[in-house]
């Protein structure tokens, strides 16, 4: 009996990626951005605290839905055949009921926040289960996830401010193509399996542009950053935090170039350095 729970607390674990934080971490950063950019520093702690358990929670929420959305696909992708469900570990009802369950906790975790900020989660909510579907008929369904992993910037402004102001959107926006870029750098890496299931992905719409796509959006993301250091006034330390995840970008480049499975996973997981040091950037400029 304790090893069949044990067994299944582990399968539970992996159904929400605790294995791979990653991803906790490429949606963390954007709220971070915006949460020390509404506060003009360091926000209230009260406020840290929701927005970084509710990070995880709508991760670990969204990873359930998406591995039930997926289930008779990933048993034909080398890379996800092992997954919970898939290999039969734990049923995708139950899927389910952990993804409800995250997603009302981290619901409950917003109850002291004003109204304007639970209107939005529920948009957020939608989003997070739209986006699994949107790979068998959307050309681009990075652009839906980056509208998911984004959207504690409205939220975050939101909270602190009680309205979300231009600043917000442009950041809201420069993170969209920011997820496309690492996401096709993602998907490059299944190109061949999703191809041959019939799903829809970045790396398969740009098809021999996608190191280009992945550059331009990249270029998007940067502009962004620049905008909206302008309207929130930081100051020229800014462009230390900038320069470095600059230069992230560049290697990334570098590495989806070689469209080696290896080289763009590892562009894909890099891409959380380029969201630090572009919140390097905005603490530096927030001094």
């Amino acid at each position: 009996m304790i090893d069949l729970m044990r067994n299944r607390i582990v399968a539970y674990a992996y159904l929400i990626r605790l294995d791979k934080p990653i991803g906790t971490l490429l949606l963390l950063w954007p709220t971070l951005w915006a949460l020390w950019l509404a506060s003009g520093g360091f926000p209230e702690f009260h406020l840290l605290i929701i927005f970084s358990l509710g990070t995880f929670l709508m991760r670990s929420a969204g990873c359930a839905i998406n591995d039930y959305a997926d289930q008779d696909f990933d048993r034909y992708v080398l890379r996800t055949k092992d997954r919970p469900i898939t290999s039969g570990k734990i049923s995708g009802k139950e899927a389910l009921v952990v993804a409800a369950t995250l997603a009302f906790i981290a619901y409950l975790l917003i109850q002291p926040l004003n109204a304007l900020t639970k209107e939005l989660s529920f948009f957020a909510l939608a989003v997070a289960i739209l986006y699994p579907f949107t790979k068998r008929f959307f050309a681009i369904p990075q652009a839906v996830l980056g509208i998911a992993f984004g959207f504690g910037i409205p939220m975050a402004y939101a909270a602190v401010l009680g309205f979300i102001p231009l600043e917000a959107w442009i950041l809201f926006i420069g993170n969209i193509f920011w997820a496309i870029a690492y996401d096709t750098a993602y998907a490059m890496v299944d190109r061949d399996d999703d191809l041959r299931l019939g799903l829809r992905t970045s790396a398969i719409t740009f098809g021999r542009f996608d190191v280009l796509a992945i550059a331009l959006s990249y270029g998007v993301l940067f502009l962004s950053q620049v905008l909206v250091a302008q309207l929130a006034n930081l100051n020229n330390y800014f462009w230390v935090g900038w320069c470095l995840a600059l230069t992230c970008a560049i290697y990334h480049l570098k590495l989806v170039s070689t469209r080696k499975r290896e080289d763009c996973f590892k562009a894909f997981r890099h891409n959380n350095w380029l969201g630090g040091f572009l919140f390097f950037g905005i603490l530096l400029g927030l001094t």
